[in-house]
């Protein structure tokens, strides 16, 4: 028997808390946003972490993952659960669109579909790969290595052929447990930052400029950035559409994370389906847009 309509999906650290912080208290306010939309659409809405061991998965209709932001370093749990959930619950976004964008090989597919992206080389799972030969193949003279399963800046470094050494036992490491991504550094992120746009059933909502803080590089407020409400020009507005319009899967919610690279050309950072924060405190009605969304298709 089904007790909820609609689980808004945590984790852990910020299932069942009071705000302490203000990382704590945006999260709060977010969900209850959009708590509070569903709710004003008749939802029963509920709200717990994706790894409650006391939670019936059959008990709720739908799933919509939000402040998961674990996932990536319990990637085996998380991709375990997802798996059982898929076949009790429906997920928003669905089941295709999240195993589809949560390896960043995605934009793979974007590029071949003509979306510019930074120049990347990724790495495989246990391949046998330095730094050093990647600077000597890309022949760049800067460089950002990450996770191609990742968030919030984890294990993200900007590289010179200069600074490897220290770099290359992480390298070597990591590669044991999972994919690496090599990417030409841009460097107009220091200067323009970056843009994040929010799409609510395909519909453009509101954008934030995103920068980093004084002598770092990661634009996410986690290392100090700053954000403020953006006014897109129209091609800008329309580079981030045409990324959502050729993702390839239905999103009831996408943000699209777009700079100018290196030849001030419009640049695809990433495409977030699975648990971007949204920033619906900068627009309260990008909730109740997503709020109708699912509401129109369930």
């Amino acid at each position: 028997m089904q007790k909820f309509d609609i689980v808004i999906l945590t984790e852990d650290r910020y299932d069942n808390i009071v705000a302490s912080d203000e990382n704590e208290t945006n999260i709060l306010l977010e969900d209850s946003l959009i708590q509070k939309a569903l709710e004003a659409k008749g939802f029963k809405v509920f709200r717990t972490s994706w790894s409650n061991p006391n939670f019936n998965w059959e008990s709720v209709r739908l799933l919509l993952i939000r402040t998961t932001w674990d996932y990536f370093d319990r990637f085996n749990e998380f991709h375990n659960w997802l798996e059982i959930v898929k076949n009790k619950s429906i997920l928003i976004n669905p089941y295709e669109t999240l195993k589809w964008n949560i390896d960043k090989h995605y934009l793979i597919d974007l590029e071949n579909n003509g979306i510019n992206i930074p120049k990347t080389i990724f790495i495989g799972k246990g391949e046998r790969k330095t730094l050093d030969q990647l600077f000597n193949e890309s022949k760049w003279e800067e460089a950002v290595l990450k996770p191609a399963i990742s968030g919030a800046g984890r294990h993200t470094y900007r590289l010179t052929k200069e600074n490897t050494e220290e770099k290359e036992i992480i390298l070597d490491q990591l590669l044991k447990h999972e994919s690496m991504m090599f990417q030409e550094f841009q460097q107009n992120i220091l200067s323009k930052g970056e843009v994040a746009y929010m799409f609510m059933g395909g519909e453009f909502t509101h954008a934030v400029l995103k920068k980093a803080k004084s002598g770092d590089f990661r634009v996410q407020d986690d290392f100090g950035g700053s954000v403020e409400l953006y006014a897109a020009s129209e091609k800008e507005l329309g580079f981030a559409k045409y990324v959502v319009d050729r993702c390839g899967e239905k999103t009831f919610y996408a943000r699209v994370d777009v700079i100018y690279d290196n030849n001030n050309d419009l640049c695809l950072s990433e495409l977030e389906l699975i648990e971007p924060e949204l920033w619906f405190r900068y627009n309260e009605k990008a909730a109740d847009k997503l709020a109708q969304v699912i509401y129109d298709e369930y």
